[in-house]
């Protein structure tokens, strides 16, 4: 039986892949902050028949992050997949003198995926298997701020981790979301009123979507079609066009950030 690590995996995203992991026949475990959505998240996989281990952790917290790595490192508990998905929008200016939101923002969605994606990959390597999905976006292909920059290196770390680790029998898949309907964007206080309904998406196709990815051994998961055209010409434009739809965005919806 396989087992599966979900980061933030009791809300949004990261419960869509604790479900459809269950469906496939994953064990779990959920890592999050709070106990009692972890213990609700755990009772519904649970009636899924399921095993499921909770494992409360901040990840702001090096300390947790730690205890985290150890499990992911453990001989006697293998885990045959992670999710690294535990995240939040950023909408502090880049000039603000109190950057202790981009220091939270740091830990979780930079330090705590280098450490949980190396600590997984070191472990799932010795035994020759296992696969890494990190949750990056597609604003880290647009320049809206120290959350397009944070999830912009989580897209290169993947890149470079698939790198690393091929031709060991471990996969690394970077996800790039866009605006996907969950209550990320309800938690960070977020002014979604002026996004085009074609730019949402559900989270249970996206989540099919890739894990279908991750089977195929895809480095870049890109959520729709629609998704990879605007990708492709955002790799493809100019970057002073980039940057000239980053601020048009930024001006209208000045705390609006794609998960």
């Amino acid at each position: 039986m396989s087992t599966a690590l979900v980061t933030g995996g009791t809300s949004g995203i990261g419960a869509e892949f604790a479900r459809q992991l269950a469906d496939r026949g994953h064990d779990l475990v959920l890592v999050a902050r709070d106990v009692s959505r972890l213990e609700e998240m755990a009772a519904e996989l649970r009636a899924r028949g399921r095993e499921v281990e909770v494992l409360p952790a901040d990840l702001a917290q090096r300390a947790d992050v730690d205890r985290v790595a150890a499990r992911l490192e453990d001989p006697d508990r293998p885990i045959d997949l992670l999710v690294n998905n535990a995240g939040f929008s950023v909408h502090s200016a880049l000039t603000t003198p109190d950057v202790s939101r981009h220091d939270l923002g740091f830990e979780v969605m930079v330090r705590a995926v280098l450490v949980l994606a190396g600590a997984a990959g070191r472990a799932m390597r010795a035994r020759g298997h296992g696969a890494i999905v990190n949750v990056g976006s597609t604003a880290g292909f647009i320049t809206m701020g120290s959350y397009s920059a944070m999830k912009a290196w989580v897209m290169s770390f993947s890149e470079g981790l698939a790198n690393e680790l091929h031709g060991t029998g471990v996969t690394v898949t970077v996800l790039a979301p866009g605006w996907v309907r969950t209550e990320f964007h309800e938690r960070g206080n977020v002014n979604v009123s002026k996004i085009p309904n074609f730019l949402w998406l559900d989270a249970e196709s996206l989540v099919r979507t890739a894990l279908r990815d991750v089977d195929r051994g895809r480095v870049i998961s890109l959520p729709s079609v629609r998704y990879r055209v605007l990708i492709w010409f955002a790799r493809h434009a100019p970057r002073s066009a980039i940057r000239a739809v980053s601020r048009a965005i930024s001006s209208t919806r000045r705390d609006t950030v794609a998960e």
